[in-house]
């Protein structure tokens, strides 16, 4: 399914617009959904191909976001869409970058079954790259009771 400026959520499009950084990658962006495999192949590196495109996952405690703190937006490590803003960033202690909440229309969950168990996936809705899990009701004291569990090689970082 082909995305374009037109059918992204309006607030999404606010966001992607804000920051120079950011409306500089505007057109890349865009039409990074309609890569093929092969095309994502070449131009992301093999783990980051495995981890974005194979729904794989990195190492807990491994990744350069974990417990990174600064303050920014953090985009899409396939097309470079925003995904997430750093004030919902959490230490949830679980070896991955964990937010409560993503920038409005920028993540979509979907159900997955994998390895006998429920989980609830989360794709950036651009690109459909997989970036990790979101899981609901842990009891952690953040205003959704959510963890959104990312892999750092499904990010980019934009300082403010």
């Amino acid at each position: 399914m082909r995305r374009t400026v037109d059918v992204l959520n309006p607030l999404l499009r606010f966001h992607l617009a804000k920051t120079r950084a950011f409306r500089s990658s505007l057109p890349k962006a865009m039409s990074a959904a309609q890569k093929s495999e092969e095309e994502w192949r070449a131009v992301l590196s093999p783990e980051q191909f495995r981890v974005l495109r194979q729904k794989g996952t990195e190492p807990a405690f491994t990744g350069k976001y974990d417990k990174f703190y600064e303050e920014g937006t953090y985009g899409c490590g396939a097309c470079g869409v925003p995904l997430y803003k750093s004030k919902t960033k959490f230490n949830s202690g679980c070896g991955w970058p964990a937010f409560y909440d993503a920038i409005p229309g920028a993540v979509t969950q979907k159900s997955d079954r994998a390895y006998g168990m429920v989980r609830t996936e989360i794709v950036c809705t651009n690109c459909g790259s997989h970036l990790g899990h979101v899981f609901k009701g842990e009891g952690f004291p953040n205003p959704t009771d959510e963890r959104h569990c990312v892999n750092s090689i499904s990010l980019t970082f934009q300082k403010e």
